[in-house]
């Protein structure tokens, strides 16, 4: 069961990734145009319609994403499949469908089917799991025309008539159970957005932080905090203060906190190490400060020292929760980096976004401070103080130009390719499935200059390289 929610994790990311082209159009059409959308300015009006098409579409973005994700080979036939099963509920359980069918009025929950991403991510699933199951399927000659993948659409709508029955009487229940939940910990306030920001680092390796972020970002129970800070998804522009509470806390610990904490493991790293150190924790935090992406960071020290990572969750929760109660609103379309940052700063829902840079300046300090006190008092492993034998001068360093050699010491510490059945990969991680599990090394893999390995079982790796982790992947299936 873990192995499958980690996977769906790292499907719910591909649609996320198309998050920050978005946001870069819709941030510069705000630039352009402050008071609207681009009313007075065709750039500004082409740049926030373009954005908005992509943000306003995700469910159809989750449905493709999550029915490629969870097919066995990644095959396009699975996102069609998935496409044909979402046509078909959010047109069976629309609110004239349903009204036809009834001769009465819809719940208003039927109001909330199509577009609603908890939809794209269930009709996704059932592309996928029809495509794993009937895509080598064999008909009789009469039939042949509709063996294998042809035959996938079909059974797909199949189900799907099942599966919109079902929710026909399910739906409103479970959307109303959902909401209550939304509603629940909206309603507390400071207190809700800092357990929400605790969650949402916990999740991390298991990947599932996104289908947490799903709940409080977009539009799946109605808090829809990202929707509404752009003006997207059919909401107006919300007032200064009203949204962004579920985001701006993110900013001060991703562009500061984070590399505020890196510092300090630097500083505390052994003498003979510091310079792997530096090369390691200087590009997460540049990367954590730019873009909000903090994995290649997190990964570096969560199961090497699994008490700070609990701290850094702890510190995270409670940023958020002070955040949420200063005069201060910042939003993303990705995650909490200075670009993004700079680019909400013209949206009409941004507010005192200035503070932000004083706020993480404390929370840097705050964060160096917790850091090293913890990792010399517990002598915590953290990069650079591992007990291990790998010599320095024996470690690779991530660059642009040795991706060939990364990825052949990854293999080699992986067991050979004879050893590894499947590689896949998503944002930050290679995901591989292994043979035997006694023939990995991690540190052979380490000293490739990754940032760190996981191992949810034993036929599964996950190697966190970071960013680049594409061209790493691109080259290893060269070799394998």
């Amino acid at each position: 069961m873990m192995k499958y929610l980690q996977k769906l994790g790292k499907s719910l990311m591909l649609p996320v990734a198309c998050l920050p082209v978005a946001g870069i159009m819709l941030g510069l059409g705000y630039w352009l145009d402050p008071n609207g959308w681009g009313s007075g300015n065709i750039a500004a009006a082409f740049l926030c319609k373009a954005g908005s098409a992509l943000i306003d579409n995700m469910a159809i973005l989750f449905v493709i994403g999550v029915s490629i994700g969870m097919s066995d080979d990644n095959d396009g036939t699975a996102a069609l499949a998935g496409i044909v099963s979402y046509l078909m509920v959010t047109t069976l359980l629309s609110p004239g469908a349903v009204e036809m069918f009834t001769g009465g009025e819809a719940d208003a929950a039927f109001s909330k089917i199509a577009g609603n991403q908890f939809i794209g991510i269930l009709t996704g699933l059932i592309g996928a799991a029809c495509y794993n199951k009937f895509k080598s399927t064999k008909l009789p000659d009469a039939l042949s025309f509709f063996s294998g993948k042809r035959s996938v659409a079909i059974v797909t709508a199949g189900v799907t008539i099942v599966v919109s029955l079902i929710l026909f009487f399910v739906w409103p229940v479970l959307y109303g159970g959902l909401v209550s939940f939304g509603t629940a910990v909206s309603s507390t306030g400071a207190i809700g957005v800092g357990v929400y920001g605790f969650f949402n680092r916990l999740l991390i390796p298991f990947g599932l932080h996104h289908a947490l972020n799903s709940v409080f970002w977009f539009d799946a129970v109605g808090i829809a905090d990202l929707y509404k800070f752009w003006g997207l998804g059919g909401y107006e522009a919300a007032a200064a203060g009203e949204v962004g509470q579920y985001m701006t806390g993110f900013f001060p610990v991703m562009m500061l906190g984070v590399p505020g904490a890196a510092l300090a493991m630097y500083h505390t790293a052994k003498t003979e190490k510091k310079k792997v150190a530096a090369g390691l924790l200087g590009a997460a935090a540049l990367c954590s400060f730019l873009t909000g992406v903090t994995e290649p960071f997190e990964f570096a020290f969560m199961f090497l020292s699994p008490v700070l990572y609990l701290i850094h969750a702890l510190l995270t929760g409670i940023v958020c929760a002070i955040c949420a109660m200063l005069p201060v609103r910042a939003g993303f379309t990705f995650s909490g980096g200075f670009i993004d940052w700079v680019l909400c700063a013209k949206l009409p829902a941004a507010m005192n976004t200035w503070m932000i840079l004083p706020i993480g300046l404390v929370v840097a300090a705050v964060y160096y401070v917790v850091f090293r006190t913890l990792i010399v008092k517990l002598d915590l492993k953290t990069p650079g103080r591992e007990d291990d034998d790998i010599e320095a001068e024996k470690r690779v360093v991530l660059s642009n130009d040795n991706f060939t050699e990364v990825a052949k010491v990854v293999l080699e510490g992986l067991g050979g390719k004879g050893n590894v059945t499947s590689l896949d990969n998503c944002v930050t991680r290679l995901r591989l499935e292994i043979k035997d599990y006694t023939k990995v090394d991690e540190k052979k893999i380490k000293s490739a200059g990754v940032a760190g390995v996981m191992r949810p079982s034993k036929t599964s790796v996950q190697v966190i390289v970071g960013t680049k982790v594409q061209f790493v992947a691109d080259e290893m299936k060269k070799m394998l």
